[in-house]
């Protein structure tokens, strides 16, 4: 038996292999459970006593060899593979492909289509780069209005007719261009402002605006959309107000408030203890306006609205630095996973 071991021994020490297959084999054969070195020990009963010591010793030392060819091939063949031989042992661990999630702008941008959506209104999107008359002029903007001041503009150097859009209110005016009455559209969309970039203001920003056109449309009409939308955005519990404000392409024109949701209008910072939040801008769309684009002011009434992307998202998820939304930090990003 002693000679047996020691054969076994010089055949685990001369052993090679040339694939992962061949080393489980070895594995197999030697230390298995109806391996040799399980089968020998079973022997050991028939050893006398007197010799089962030296014995037990050689079969330790056989079965110490046999392990240790085992982890010196797999540690060879662990390094060489480096994922080359994936496909071809599937005992090795999946390399896991993290996935990612959308853009909390995109989570909220979303969320606003879908509200207005239910209620009729389509999508409607247009160029960045407009042209003077659909961004100012046909929006009651007239030539060195004060109203221009409102909005630091880029313009085009070689061209100061040509400029980044300040606002999706340019769409506005080409769907009213080419639509009749009656219209109802949303446009979301990309806006630039020449704005010092802060934590409460940013050079680049989205816009949600939205435009109903019909015979008969009222205030009542507006005031009721966008309560609808307060409501479904951000809870049933939702109070709206509207104070009095100017926009020259709207008139009467008014700033929406709805009660705070984080202090339930008892005053908190975010609402800076007023109990109110401002969320967009809205009126009726100015006579104007409906006859820069060939639409009978007579017979037809609408109202406008906008509101800011990254205002609502601050808002609703409580964001206190508008930077964050486009410094693709993964940590931030990584937070609305859950809000998809």
């Amino acid at each position: 038996m002693k000679d047996k071991i020691n054969a076994y021994i010089e055949e685990i020490n001369s052993f090679k292999a040339a694939t992962q297959e061949q080393v489980e084999g070895f594995r197999i054969k030697f230390l298995s459970k109806k391996g040799i070195v399980p089968g020998l020990f079973s022997e050991m009963k028939s050893v006398p006593p007197d010799a089962r010591r030296e014995m037990g010793q050689i079969l330790n030392q056989l079965k110490n060899k046999a392990q240790e060819k085992v982890n010196e091939l797999k540690s060879v063949f662990d390094k060489k593979d480096d994922g080359a031989n994936a496909s071809s042992d599937l005992t090795l661990p999946a390399n896991f492909i993290e996935l990612g999630s959308r853009h909390p702008i995109t989570i909220v941008r979303n969320e606003i289509i879908n509200i207005f959506s239910r209620i009729g209104f389509v999508v409607s999107e247009g160029p960045e780069i407009e042209s003077d008359w659909y961004n100012f002029s046909a929006l009651n903007f007239p030539e060195e209005h004060p109203a221009r001041d409102m909005q630091d503009t880029f313009f085009i150097e070689k061209n100061p007719d040509i400029l980044l859009r300040t606002h999706t209110s340019s769409v506005q005016i080409r769907v009213m261009e080419k639509e009749k009455p009656p219209i109802r559209a949303i446009f979301p969309g990309r806006v630039f402002r020449n704005e010092a970039i802060s934590a409460r203001a940013h050079c680049i920003f989205h816009q949600v605006e939205g435009l109903y056109i019909d015979e008969n449309v009222s205030f009542a009409d507006l005031k009721q959309t966008l309560y609808h939308f307060a409501t479904e955005f951000f809870g049933t519990e939702t109070q709206t107000r509207f104070r009095p404000s100017y926009f020259p392409f709207t008139e009467p024109s008014a700033e929406m408030d709805i009660s705070c949701f984080i202090c339930g209008g008892k005053g908190c910072k975010v609402c800076k203890y007023t109990g109110w939040v401002e969320i967009l801008g809205c009126g009726m769309v100015d006579p104007n306006v409906l006859e820069n684009c060939n639409i009978d002011s007579e017979k037809y009434t609408g109202f406008a609205f906008g509101m800011g992307i990254e205002r609502t998202a601050m808002l609703k998820y409580q964001i206190n630095d508008i930077r964050l939304f486009f410094e693709n930090d993964i940590r931030f990003l990584k937070q609305f996973e859950s809000a998809i």
